[in-house]
């Protein structure tokens, strides 16, 4: 992890492929698809990105495999329990691919938490894309008299990034409401 403690793109990849073995076996061809499929359309190709091999998680102990050339992998216990750690990551505010990548792969995988940690986690993703809309507002004040090209520029993605702040706060509401 980075100093403060979001993912490194390893830990991003790990948490894509411990995150799908979460919700059932998969052969090894389909989770490496998998995983290359999601972190490729979200993060583009990145050699940051090259999949570790999956035989590393089967070392670790993370997913049991079967026999063959293709085998069948399953999570074991560990691998839950590093699944669940990698979730409870850090999260800096979305302003690169990378940084995305691990919005994302929280996103897609955070319903393996139970509800209260899933709560906390929207709290800093909240907090990321606060700090990020806060940066692009930033922006635009030092840029105020710029190209109207820029000024639209980033009025769309201050749009974007309220958007997005609502939706988390909608949802981790919904939770909050679930829990009592």
């Amino acid at each position: 992890m980075f100093r403060d403690h979001s993912l490194v793109p390893a830990e991003a990849i790990r948490l894509a492929a411990l995150g799908f073995l979460a919700e059932g076996k998969q052969r090894y061809s389909e989770l490496a698809r998998a995983v290359r499929d999601l972190t490729n359309v979200v993060a583009g190709p990145s050699a940051e990105l090259m999949a570790m091999p999956l035989e590393l998680l089967r070392y670790e102990g993370l997913v049991v495999a079967g026999v063959g050339d293709d085998p069948e992998l399953r999570l074991s216990a560990a691998g839950h329990e590093a699944l669940a750690s990698l979730l409870r990551a850090g999260l800096r505010a979305p302003t690169s691919d990378l940084e995305r990548l691990g919005l994302v792969l929280k996103l897609r995988f955070l319903h393996h938490l139970p509800p209260a940690e899933q709560a906390d986690q929207l709290a800093l993703m909240i907090a990321a894309c606060e700090r990020d809309l806060a940066r692009i507002e930033e922006l635009r004040s030092r840029h105020a008299r710029a190209a109207a090209l820029l000024s639209e520029w980033l009025e769309h993605d201050i749009d974007h990034a309220k958007a997005r702040l609502a939706l988390l706060r909608t949802r981790r509401a919904a939770l909050s409401r679930e829990e009592k």
